[in-house]
């Protein structure tokens, strides 16, 4: 994405988008043994590296919210499997960028209430692709 002007600085999260959160994690906790703590609002399961990157078991209906601000998929849009952020400089570049390339955007440069600035689109394999700025990422630690 370098040529688009906003090149990806690093993965800011992964994991899979879910449908059941209590199936999720017998695997990802129980049997894997990850431990997890839920966000502020409740909405995501986020366990995160010492860097602060971010592995999450995502409800289908809060990433419907996100991209849609409706507790459903809409029918007409194949449902993700798992979500993808990447870090950027400049997501409206990065997004400008993706769409000149032929990507349809769910969302576009949206600001979330936490300080996120966000566009999400669906990559060819069923991945709901993000880029993102998210500045308590940036911050520096003393």
């Amino acid at each position: 994405m370098a040529d688009m002007g906003a090149e990806v600085l690093f993965i800011a999260g992964f994991g899979p988008i879910d449908h059941d959160i209590a199936e999720s994690r017998k695997l990802y906790a129980d049997s894997l043994g990850i431990s997890f703590k839920e966000d502020a609002g409740g909405l995501s399961v986020y366990r995160r590296s010492s860097r602060r990157k971010a592995f999450a078991l995502w409800p289908l209906s809060h990433a419907a919210q996100s991209c849609f601000g409706t507790d459903s998929w809409p029918e007409k849009i194949p449902i993700p499997q798992a979500w993808l952020e990447f870090e950027v400089e400049n997501v409206e570049k990065a997004t400008a960028g993706l769409e000149s390339r032929g990507h349809r955007m769910l969302i576009k440069n949206k600001k979330e209430p936490w300080g996120q600035t966000v566009s999400r689109f669906l990559s060819p394999e069923g991945l709901l692709v993000a880029v993102t700025f998210i500045p308590s990422m940036r911050e520096q630690k003393p």
